[in-house]
């Protein structure tokens, strides 16, 4: 029997990846992969818990499902079913709570539910052949952390760093490519550590080359990098231009101090020269990062270093998270915990930096012709699509620009986004 099946992803790019998985994997077993939760008899839900925050959207998230579709039978899948499993079983309607060290059983017990539909389905891939044909495809070559960031809870969610073989990473692009995808992510808890345990010489560069050599991939993206898994040498990726000019690089805090508490094997003197050297080798690159503010220990000096380091490296964007402590981790028993007013207020003055330094980047690009890939139409009736650099670009058209690579001029800024004219 065929089951209706409604996938959701709540945080990370990597959780974001095992669901297009999975929705490629419940499709080739005969499965529907609806739009909603109201069309399904199982709701598979892939959860985060790499902050309070992110935890509290994964509950919220649980119990809105429950209401949705009160008949559906729920499976809690990842992180926050890892970190608190007795809790997501006492959700309404949850008949599965999965850990991540089993997330590949997810197909095999949908595939064993009591609950079939009533009547037998038609193979189709529903929402899932929209995520397995849509513009950007998020590959999950690796998982796993052997890094010891004080404050992150994920290597103990995750587990330590583990890579896939090169041919099955390959093997999956093409496919991808085969199925219209023109873009590729490549995502990882520690992306930058590809290829160590399994001996790959060159690692992530290797990986990335073979992809470019060996595929007919429009367009390779790289996902968050730490800053001390690459060399200068690493950026010569970029003399091929199917590479995105985006690096996101994980900061955590502009001051010294803050990143010896966190366990961060970087300085900011090191930081900001491989920042420096990334945008001499790649011209009109684009450098994302994360700060945490209020780290246990903090006080104003220190925010106020970490805002002016920010200040001066300048960022296309920033992504700014108040300290959340996390259970099991060393900092979250560190003296000096800052206080939710104080992580409050700073949170909103390094995000304010982070929006004016986002403009400035924008501005730079006005009047500029640069290639866009159309993702989707918006409820507005504009088409909203990616420059390599990580633009965000709006038009009009008429015309179905899904999945299209265009040449567009860069006319104005509007809300956060450029505008863009298609030329043809």
């Amino acid at each position: 029997m065929a089951y209706r099946v409604y996938l959701h992803s709540l945080g990370c790019r990597l959780n974001q990846s095992e669901i297009e998985t999975m929705a490629c994997q419940l499709a080739a077993a005969g499965h529907a992969v609806v739009d909603g939760p109201d069309q399904a008899d199982v709701c598979v839900v892939n959860t985060c818990a790499v902050t309070a925050e992110a935890e509290r959207k994964s509950r919220h998230y649980l119990s809105a499902l429950a209401r949705a579709n009160p008949e559906a039978r729920i499976a809690v899948v990842g992180c926050y079913a890892t970190l608190s499993p007795q809790q997501c079983a006492g959700f309404p309607g949850v008949s599965w709570v999965v850990p991540n060290a089993e997330k590949e059983r997810v197909v095999e017990m949908v595939a064993s539910s009591p609950s079939p539909s009533s009547s037998p389905l038609p193979l189709s891939l529903g929402r899932g052949e929209g995520i397995r044909t849509r513009t950007r495809a998020f590959v999950k070559v690796q998982d796993g952390c052997d890094n010891h960031c004080t404050y992150c809870i994920t290597r103990l969610l995750r587990g330590p760093a583990r890579s896939r073989p090169l041919a099955d990473v390959v093997a999956e692009v093409r496919a991808l490519v085969e199925a219209g995808c023109r873009e590729a992510v490549l995502t990882g808890v520690n992306l930058g550590s590809y290829g160590r345990d399994l001996g790959v010489p060159g690692g992530l560069r290797t990986l990335a080359e073979t992809l470019l050599a060996h595929t007919d991939l429009e367009r390779l993206r790289f996902s968050s990098l730490e800053p001390w898994d690459l060399d200068e040498g690493f950026f010569g990726l970029w003399e091929n231009a199917r590479l995105c000019r985006q690096l996101h690089l994980p900061l955590q805090a502009g001051c010294d101090e803050t990143l010896h508490r966190m366990g961060r094997r970087i300085t900011t003197g090191e930081f900001a020269h491989l920042v420096q050297v990334a945008r001499a080798a790649i011209p009109d690159l684009a450098v994302t990062t994360d700060v945490i503010v209020g780290f246990p220990g903090e006080d104003q000096a220190a925010f106020r270093a970490s805002l002016d380091f920010v200040a001066a490296v300048g960022f296309a964007r920033l992504h700014v998270f108040p300290y959340s402590p996390r259970p099991g981790t060393a900092a979250a028993r560190l003296p000096g915990q800052v206080s939710r007013e104080a992580r409050r207020v700073w949170a909103r003055a390094m995000r304010a930096l982070g929006a004016e330094q986002a403009a400035r980047f924008r501005q730079r690009f006005l009047g500029r012709q640069m290639a866009v890939l159309w993702e989707q139409r918006r409820r507005d009736g504009m088409w909203s699509g990616l420059t390599s650099n990580y633009l965000q670009v709006i038009t009009r058209a008429e015309e179905d620009l899904h999945n299209r690579l265009t040449p567009t001029r860069l006319v104005a800024t509007q809300n956060g986004c450029l505008v863009g004219e298609v030329l043809q």
